[in-house]
This record gives C-alpha cells, structure tokens and sequence, in this order.
C-alpha cells in the first residue's frame, strides 16, 4: 500500500488506496455508504453510527472515509482499540477541533466507565465545535458495551446503520478489485472456490487472497485453484 503524507493528520494515519470508497463494495449498504460520503462533504449529517458483525467492513468504510477526508485537505483522525486500550482518558483531549474523528471497534474499548464519560464529553464537544464524528461496533447503540443512558442518546446522535452481508456477486466484485489492486487477475471460478471452501467473511477471504498474492508471487505461478489447495491444503471451513 502506497503511504500519503499529510501535514494536518494526527497519530499517524496514513491514506491508501487500499481502503477507499471505490474499493468498498456497497451491495445492500449503498444507503449508509452515501451518507458518509455525504458527511465528508460537510452535507447533511454530522454524526454516523455503523454496527455489524465482523467482516463486513466497517474498519473500511471508516478508514476510506477518513482516506477522502485527507485528500480534500482536512484533518482527521482514525482509532481502534489497539491504539485506545492501555492508554489514559486524556488522549481525546482537543480531538473535537478536526474535521473528522472516527473511532472504531467500540464494544473492544467502551467497557470502563472512564471511557464511556470520555466518550460522553467527546461527542458534546464534537457537536458544540461543528465537526464530524462516525464510530462503529459490532452491536447496536443501545446494547450493554454503552451502559450510561445519557452515553446511548448520545451515540444515537445521528443515524445508526447495521451493515448487511454482500451477495456472492458482490463478494466476487470486492475480492477482484482487491485482486487488480495487487496486480493479480482473479479468474471467477478461484473466487467461487475460496467462497465455497473457506470462511465467507470479507475480513477473511481478503487474508486469503492476501496470501495467495505472496504465493503467486514467490512461485511466479497465476491464481488457479491448484495453487489455492497448494497453499491451504484440502480444508473446508465455509
């Protein structure tokens, strides 16, 4: 993945073209992708809320927003938990002055009180200074993670989406952009065979196809479903 330098971005977040809105297959979530595009453009709303299962793509959707927000010049910032967990309340301090905050995999991190007051007090200030915030989880607002009420309100702010599953079609169409960005062409009947063999989550058929990149590149061999059951073998985990 190229690395884009920007001036105004904090905590090192670093723009690709991995993880953009063209490479983000909407299929049902057209809806809730046009929002955050929206959202970006300084229209409509101000505050997004995501949920589903994992592999959906919600870290996408959130990295690809914050990606289109940096080309347009404005200052953003992308958390997960890995870089929350561990650390003090105080590192939301003066967050609410970019342009676009968008903080992920809630439920991982929402589960001190410390943090759900930091959370609670970081949305007011986000809304009282004008800028844009999309957060994502696993659940709904109004599941246990989010246990003050005033938090749950707060995070119902804007509209809440649940991320639906891509068709098979859609599915195909997401892996052989993937694929194109890497410099690989993905014949259908691999990628029926990695969807039909392995587990159908994006999360995981994009490690896959990441893998047989390595593979394809290493042996200098193209993705056939020979290479497939050369590198994972003959299991069946769909």
């Amino acid at each position: 993945m190229s690395r884009i330098n920007h001036p105004q971005l904090p905590l090192g977040f670093e723009p690709g073209e991995l993880f953009t809105f063209d490479s983000f297959i909407a299929g049902p979530n057209t809806v809730a992708t046009g929002l955050a595009q929206q959202l970006i453009r300084g229209e409509g709303e101000s505050q997004l809320f995501f949920w589903g299962d994992s592999g959906l793509g919600k870290s996408h959707l959130l990295q690809a927003s914050c990606n289109l927000a940096a080309k347009r010049q404005q200052s953003v910032c992308y958390l997960t938990a890995a870089q929350i967990n561990g650390q003090a309340v105080e590192m939301f301090a003066g967050l609410e002055t970019l342009d676009l905050l968008c903080l992920d995999e809630l439920e991982r991190w929402l589960v001190e009180p410390q943090w759900q007051l930091a959370l609670f007090d970081l949305i007011n200030r986000v809304r009282e200074n004008g800028s844009r915030l999309i957060m994502a989880a696993t659940q709904p607002p109004d599941v246990s993670f989010a246990q003050l009420p005033d938090l749950r309100s707060r995070l119902s702010w804007g509209p809440v989406f649940q991320l639906l599953p891509l068709s098979d079609e859609d599915k195909y169409q997401a892996l052989s952009y993937r694929a194109r960005q890497n410099g690989l062409e993905l014949p259908r009947q691999v990628a029926d065979y990695l969807m039909q063999r392995y587990p159908r989550d994006m999360f995981g058929l994009f490690e896959r196809l990441a893998l047989l990149d390595k593979a394809s590149m290493a042996m200098q061999r193209k993705l056939t479903i020979p290479l497939v059951k050369s590198v994972f073998g003959s299991e069946n985990m769909a």
